[in-house]
């Protein structure tokens, strides 16, 4: 595994005295943050992450073969949002880019997910070629439900028992290790199902590539920046009583963790194992798109992602004979990816949200602060708004350090 090399250091040593902003994460959500208050005020800020590497799961880096490969698994940027689609073009060019998944079901190998006419011609032989005729065939099938109380009353009163069956069932029970009945109607409700022949997996205005990868977003973003300080391989935890003294503290890790100390329960969340393979295929490709998922039990992964489809891969990529795969398996164990969202863990999470609330000099800011599935727009509009509140509270100004400070020195990155 070949990855980016910034010569950032760990630990501790060589800090200033004094950081207006102690962020805990190097993903979107922190990195946002210290790059506006930075830009805005001319603010200070020490970034710990306890990874080797900046932003988070969106990380991605060339390999060993030369194909651009993302760490933690496929990104996809889309949005509606032109407040994102503006802040984010100031890091990166862009190329479009519209996703298309399929499926193996029944033996069949190129299924179009998610579910539209293409779907239920390709499974069932529906001989449906209008939106009149898929709702018709839809409603033929759907439970009418006007509040469903769980995930598979909403998919069956959005899709009916034969998509319900091929499509979510086991992909879900493989997914979250709990069939949609003991999860909450929120998580199938988010699932399309459409009414047109359109395959594409999202139907956002803005969808494209960072052309030259994800991680050139953050280095653009923060490397250059001489009011960003950045220490890798660091956990929070682990020196948090030794942090130099600071403005603010922001932290975008488990809102759980952050209070483990109490011996509260801990939040139930999924993880994500890959598992990488090399191959060789006839044609250079191991499969016909991206992403191919795996909705039935007959293979105890989820999907398989092959990178060498995305076209911001570097040149000659495409014409290489080698090709890498990554089976994707939802676990237990490992970094925290998905909120578990049931009631259970909704009421727990109240309780820790509302001492976070009353918590003195922290602000809680991310997906897995929010505990909350953010896709990656969602994640950046939920930081400049965040960003937006503590400007307007006063939290974040211009001159943040505190008398007993003021006289200490500001070092400049070249002093470090």
């Amino acid at each position: 595994m070949s990855q980016a090399d910034h010569g950032i250091p760990s630990g501790l040593d060589g800090l200033e005295p004094y950081y207006d902003l102690v962020i805990i994460g190097c993903g979107l959500s922190g990195c946002v943050i210290a790059e506006r208050a930075s830009k805005d005020f001319g603010l200070k800020s020490l970034i710990l992450d306890k990874r080797d590497h900046i932003g988070g799961n969106c990380f991605d880096y060339i390999d060993d073969h030369g194909i651009r490969l993302s760490k933690y698994g496929v990104h996809l940027f889309h949005t509606q949002n032109e407040r994102v689609w503006e802040y984010i073009n100031r890091f990166s060019e862009w190329m479009p880019y519209e996703h298309r998944v399929k499926g193996h079901v029944d033996g069949k190998t190129n299924v179009a997910i998610p579910p539209s006419q293409l779907t239920v011609n390709q499974l069932f032989d529906a001989n449906v070629h209008s939106e009149e005729e898929m709702e018709a065939w839809l409603d033929a099938r759907r439970v009418k439900n006007d509040n469903p109380t769980n995930g598979e009353e909403a998919a069956l009163s959005r899709a009916g028992p034969e998509l319900y069956e091929k499509i979510f069932k086991y992909y879900t029970k493989k997914q979250w290790d709990k069939f949609p009945e003991e999860l909450d109607a929120s998580v199938l409700l988010r699932i399309p199902v459409r009414l047109n022949a359109d395959d594409r997996y999202f139907t956002d205005t803005r969808q494209a590539l960072p052309t030259h990868g994800y991680t050139k977003i953050f280095e653009n973003m923060l490397l250059s920046d001489p009011n960003i300080t950045i220490r890798l391989s660091t956990d929070f935890f682990a020196v948090k009583e030794q942090l130099p003294s600071h403005g603010l503290l922001v932290f975008t890790g488990p809102i759980d963790a952050y209070y483990a100390s109490l011996g509260l329960p801990k939040l139930e969340y999924r993880s994500l194992r890959f598992e990488p393979e090399y191959h060789e295929p006839e044609g250079g490709y191991y499969q016909e798109a991206l992403q191919v998922n795996y909705p039935g039990m007959e293979v105890d992964y989820t999907r398989i992602v092959e990178f060498k489809h995305k076209p911001n891969q570097p040149e000659g990529v495409k014409e290489k004979p080698g090709t890498m795969i990554f089976k994707e398996y939802s676990v237990d164990e490992g970094d925290p990816y998905y909120p578990v969202p049931n009631p259970k863990n909704q009421a727990l999470f109240q309780k820790y949200r509302a001492m976070a609330d009353k918590e003195p000099g922290v602000c809680f800011v991310g997906r897995l602060a929010s505990y909350k599935y953010f896709n990656m727009d969602q994640a950046i509009l939920n930081a400049l708004e965040v960003y937006d509140g503590l400007v307007e509270k006063g939290t974040v100004k211009k001159d943040m350090r505190p008398a007993e400070v003021q006289g200490l020195p500001k070092k400049s990155r070249t002093e470090e």
